[in-house]
């Protein structure tokens, strides 16, 4: 439980998505097998998903597999697949106990099957739930989420369904994996890379990023409340003046 942040006191991101990076090093660091990494990578992502629900965030989005971490050894990804379907099997009656919604967005059929019926279960089970989204993006890429939009709104050119005229940006994002979801307010990144790594491209036009070099798995609730204290302090544009901005809230 979250004893760092008083959500009264600040201000709380609405969503907040996370590159969770530095599994493999804090394995390095400790003598132990990648695996063991991102075994010790699940436990910190519980932490987050229950000090988030704590605070009130309203959808929590977990960077989990990348489009880019199929090519990894094989022995690797093989792993990570097993250690997917563990959790899920795990987990997902205790994120139903505690009122969490589940979904999933990526290139799912690039997934076993096992693991695609496990996701669909798990959705399926959660959906009803209100208390938080905790949203797991697996085999995603911020590249293949614009593309696959646009080949949906090209396939009803093609059909005739829509001209061409009529393609926009609110357009766009209504055929990305976010479409029924905020864009996220607050996107914090581990492990001390500075960059989105083909995350949410689209999504995080207007994000604010923080960067630490706390390694995923020892990420805490000190970590979430200095990350939730940063975004507190920002003041968010959105391109306006600030000047602009203030005179908006009167």
């Amino acid at each position: 439980m979250i004893k760092n942040i008083d959500n009264q006191a600040c201000s709380i991101p609405r969503h907040v998505a996370i590159i969770m990076d530095g599994n493999g090093r804090w394995a390095a660091q400790n003598g132990r097998p990648r695996l063991a990494g991102h075994r010790a990578g699940v436990k910190s992502a519980r932490r987050v998903v229950e000090a988030c629900a704590e605070a009130r965030v309203e959808t929590l989005t977990l960077f989990a597999f990348s489009s880019e971490n199929w090519q990894r050894p094989a022995e690797e990804v093989n792993a990570l697949m097993r250690l997917f379907i563990e959790v899920l099997q795990r987990e997902v009656s205790v994120l139903h106990d505690n009122g969490i919604r589940l979904r999933f967005i990526g290139a799912r059929d690039n997934l076993p099957t096992i693991l695609q019926k496990r996701i669909e279960d798990a959705e399926n089970k959660t959906a009803a739930n209100s208390r938080m989204t905790l949203m797991l993006a697996v085999a995603f890429g911020g590249r293949w989420d614009i593309t696959q939009a646009i080949r949906q709104i090209a396939a009803k050119v093609d059909a005739g369904e829509l001209k061409v005229e009529g393609i926009d940006e609110a357009m766009v994002s209504r055929h990305l994996s976010l479409a029924l979801y905020d864009d996220p307010d607050l996107l914090i990144r581990t492990g001390g890379e500075k960059r989105v790594s083909n995350f949410l491209l689209w999504n995080l036009a207007y994000s604010e990023i923080h960067f630490t070099d706390t390694l995923w798995p020892v990420f805490d609730s000190v970590d979430l409340a200095s990350a939730f204290e940063f975004f507190r302090q920002r003041q968010r544009r959105f391109g306006q003046l600030g000047n602009q901005k203030e005179a908006g809230a009167d």
